[in-house]
């Protein structure tokens, strides 16, 4: 069997096996590489006289081949342009079905995704040309686990001035996403002896099953209007399971996901004591942390806790999921750690998107996008309001707004006496309406309460009104319930 690469415009690997015979293997060659894809439909085959002298056979060899598939109907000879690659009607037996893909709900105000037509493309572009003509060449090489220091240099800045974070470079790890970092720091946590982490019921299941997969268990630790119940990590028992057991905690401190509750600076305070008794770690996911809306962002809790606290932020609320970057904020006993798994995971983040967002950062051209995205949101959060509460023809009476002070969600809490979350979800699909429903982000034993999840984030300026009114008009024409008596 021979392995050679044919060029068709393109390198093309063709698998040619002697025990067929040169003519008929390289018949086979080609045959399956039409059927496979390699050779798309319209491909320019070369000449007879090139394919031979690069593959060293006689040109009577090729000749023969290309014959027996055009006959086939794998090859079209056209006069005067040579040979193509035909338009084959019938896919090949073993090709896989085309996948229809899922189609997109008109009305999209699912939670957890920023506006991603408003990136600062041309910004973004500005920094990526100014990063690059100053890059040094070991930014096209292999970088440090914990990523560039430009880009460490330039958060350290940021976060100590825009969200009260005491960072040095050195205790700065980036990761691809938020994702990523809550990944390793647990699987670093578990390999140092924490068999459970507590995480705030309601949360996301998917942050959940990040944490479980990384080995530690996940306590359910309560969240009321008031943020994270963090008095119950000192009492004797937690969801049924000794407190002490807990070695970690993932609080959401700015802006509670899904309730929308900031963590009272009482409970802050009970936390904090909890991490300096026990030894434990406080992970600050600082979800939505620079979109307040009724006064300036709150602080970061790391910033009283610099050694309980490991600090995480990404970009992907602020300028895009697509931007895979965040960074990680560490006690020092936990860099080197946090370093070594980060080197195994991947070796790095990529450089290129680091270094453009530094230059961002120092340019100042990432607050000003911030601001601008602070006051847009704001204003679809207004809107949000003046659909759901000052009109009161529009929905059933009931229906209140949690969590609107900050952030890209609101949570619509439902009346005891109707209509239930099922039944305003499959009326939201109904009218093309996408939102989340609380129930599912539940995972304790205590009180579950229902109601829906609305993202104002994720609509474009234009679709933002229309989808709004949808939202509404599904409230309005749930059922007639009547309202509990007096």
């Amino acid at each position: 069997m021979s392995d050679f690469w044919a060029t068709f415009g393109v390198d093309l690997h063709l698998d040619l096996d002697s025990a067929f015979g040169r003519r008929s293997g390289l018949e086979r060659a080609l045959r399956d590489a039409v059927r496979s894809g390699r050779l798309a439909a319209g491909s320019r085959l070369p000449s007879t006289r090139a394919l031979a002298a690069e593959l060293g056979l006689s040109r009577g060899t090729v000749s023969g081949a290309y014959d027996q598939l055009v006959a086939e109907g794998y090859f079209v000879a056209r006069r005067g342009s040579g040979t193509e690659v035909a338009e084959l009607v019938q896919r090949s037996a073993d090709a896989a079905p085309a996948v229809a893909d899922r189609a997109a709900p008109r009305h999209n105000l699912r939670p957890g995704a920023p506006d991603v037509t408003t990136f600062p493309t041309a910004a973004w572009l500005r920094s990526m040309r100014r990063a690059l003509n100053v890059a040094p060449a070991n930014a096209y090489g292999y970088n440090d686990a914990r990523g560039r220091v430009e880009l460490r240099n330039a958060l350290a800045d940021y976060l100590g001035r825009a969200r009260g974070v005491l960072a040095d470079p050195e205790q700065i790890v980036i990761t691809s996403g938020y994702v990523q970092a809550l990944s390793l720091l647990a699987h670093v946590l578990h390999e140092t002896g924490t068999s459970a982490i507590a995480m705030e019921d309601p949360g996301l299941p998917f942050h959940r099953e990040i944490v479980r997969r990384a080995g530690p268990d996940v306590i359910a630790l309560p969240v009321d209007t008031r943020g994270a119940r963090t008095d119950l990590l000192s009492s004797n028992t937690l969801s049924g399971i000794d407190a002490n057991a807990v070695g970690a905690v993932v609080v959401t401190s700015a802006h509670q996901y899904p309730i929308g509750a900031t963590l009272h600076p009482a409970r802050r305070r009970r936390l904090i004591d909890w991490a300096r008794i026990t030894g434990g770690l406080i992970i600050e996911d600082d979800y939505d942390g620079e979109f307040r809306y009724d006064r300036q962002p709150v602080g970061a809790l790391q910033g009283t806790a610099p050694d309980q606290v490991a600090y995480v932020g990404t970009a992907s609320k602020t300028l895009g999921p697509g931007i895979r970057l965040a960074w990680i904020v560490l006690p020092r006993r936990l860099v080197a750690l946090m370093a070594d798994a980060k080197l195994y995971a991947d070796h790095h983040t990529e450089a290129l998107g680091q270094l453009a967002l530094a230059d961002l950062i120092t340019s100042h051209a990432y607050d000003r996008h911030i601001r601008a995205c602070r006051l847009r949101y704001r204003h679809r959060r207004d809107l949000l309001l003046d659909r759901l509460e000052s009109r009161p023809a529009h929905p059933a009476p009931g229906f209140e707004l949690h969590g609107i002070a900050a952030g890209l969600h609101a949570l619509i809490s439902l009346p005891d006496f109707g209509p239930d979350e099922r039944e305003l979800l499959a009326r939201a699909a109904e009218h093309n309406v996408a939102v989340e429903g609380l129930s599912t982000h539940w995972h304790g034993n205590g009180p579950r309460t229902q109601g829906l999840i609305v993202g104002y984030g994720t609509p474009t300026e234009r679709a933002y009104p229309a989808a709004l009114d949808a939202l509404a008009r599904v409230l309005r024409i749930a059922p007639t319930y009547n309202s509990p008596s007096r």
